[in-house]
């Protein structure tokens, strides 16, 4: 998997640029969207390593069914030139990741013991908002494991509020 990011990074950097260069990041976001899916079926993931078909009958594949532009189909195709075809669904991610930050989006997910209401999830966004500076598109998730409270994670950040952690931190400071 780390072979894959790094690979992975220089290519969704210039897809970037490329899609805000040309003011069609919504438009490219969307076609890497489709593109990684299809890339990340186990089945389709064999044929692009397969050498036998073409380059364009692979790039014919990963469009979505309406086309995409030129410079996206330019871009498939430096993909198969560079046998890279098959890093399309980590391409994806790190391109949505430079958008959500060119926006000033913090992506977040927030994880608790019990489904939060609407209320909660709105007071959290508004908290979160105001520690980061940024919009905050939040996702929920119920893990019954952690007793009580929630574990938000926002990429390089997690706040780790649960009742799980502190018995856990507590039980290690009763041992030493």
């Amino acid at each position: 998997m780390s072979n894959a990011i790094t690979f992975a990074r220089p290519y969704a950097r210039a897809a970037f640029a490329s899609a805000q260069g040309a003011s069609r990041v919504p438009q490219w976001s969307a076609a890497l969207g489709f593109a990684a899916a299809v890339a990340a079926d186990p089945r389709i993931e064999e044929l692009l390593g397969d050498p036998r078909p073409t380059a364009a009958d692979k790039i014919a594949l990963l469009l979505p069914e309406g086309g995409a532009d030129e410079g996206f189909q330019a871009f498939l195709g430096l993909l198969a030139e560079n046998g890279r075809l098959d890093v399309l669904p980590e391409i994806s991610a790190l391109f949505e990741q430079q958008r959500a930050e060119a926006d000033r989006v913090v992506k977040a997910t927030v994880t608790s013991a019990v489904r939060l209401d609407d209320a909660d999830l709105a007071r959290l966004k508004a908290s979160l908002k105001a520690r980061f500076g940024r919009e905050v598109e939040l996702t929920p998730a119920v893990d019954e494991s952690l007793i009580a409270g929630a574990v938000i994670d926002a990429g390089d950040v997690v706040i780790d509020g649960s009742l799980r952690s502190k018995l856990a931190r507590l039980e290690s400071a009763l041992a030493h």
